[in-house]
């Protein structure tokens, strides 16, 4: 967008009319901590493909999705299968963007969620779909830095990538260490 042109709001809230033409806005629910590390691994998946990987194209696609952006609206009451969706999104783009680090479960309720407590009641959504990945190989699920299963651990746990290599591993088990006992 050229610096002359300036993006605004419908009144609704829900688009951004730029140069004329309207494109849906993000979830003005999004806790902002979130929402910018969200964007932030939208601009770095831009400049991936900028630079020719097209492989970052789902990279965008999902932060799109978290961001409320793409998928079914997020002034809307969210069906299942849609919920589903934007909130397997949500988890890749947090730990992508945390980049071998470990993302917490509330985290992405919390980005779902929108304003208020509403994220609460999603927690259970977020867990089992954090399960079903978990149970795929594709997510991790610890909890004081041991692997522990979701169906039968209680109380706060971190989730993680699979695949990461040794010292991504250790700086992940580290940070999840010091956050721990903050």
């Amino acid at each position: 967008m050229d610096k002359d042109q300036a993006a605004e709001l419908t009144e609704d809230g829900r688009y951004l009319v730029i140069s004329g033409r309207k494109w849906r806005a993000s979830d003005p629910g999004i806790p902002p901590k979130l929402r910018q590390e969200l964007v932030d691994e939208l601009m770095s998946a831009r400049r991936e493909i900028g630079r020719g990987n097209e492989e970052a194209r789902s990279r965008v696609h999902d932060a799109k999705l978290a961001l409320g952006e793409r998928g079914q609206p997020w002034w809307e009451e969210p069906r299942e299968d849609k919920l589903d969706e934007r909130i397997r999104a949500t988890i890749f783009t947090l730990l992508r963007k945390r980049q071998g680090s470990s993302i917490c479960p509330s985290d992405v309720a919390r980005v779902v969620g929108g304003e208020g407590e509403r994220w609460r009641t999603l927690m259970e959504s977020v867990r089992q779909i954090v399960a079903s990945l978990a149970a795929d190989g594709t997510l991790r699920v610890t909890k004081h830095g041991q692997d522990v299963d979701l169906h039968t651990v209680r109380g706060p746990v971190r989730l993680h990538l699979t695949g990461m290599n040794p010292s991504e591993k250790e700086r992940a088990e580290s940070d999840e260490r010091q956050r721990e006992t903050e």
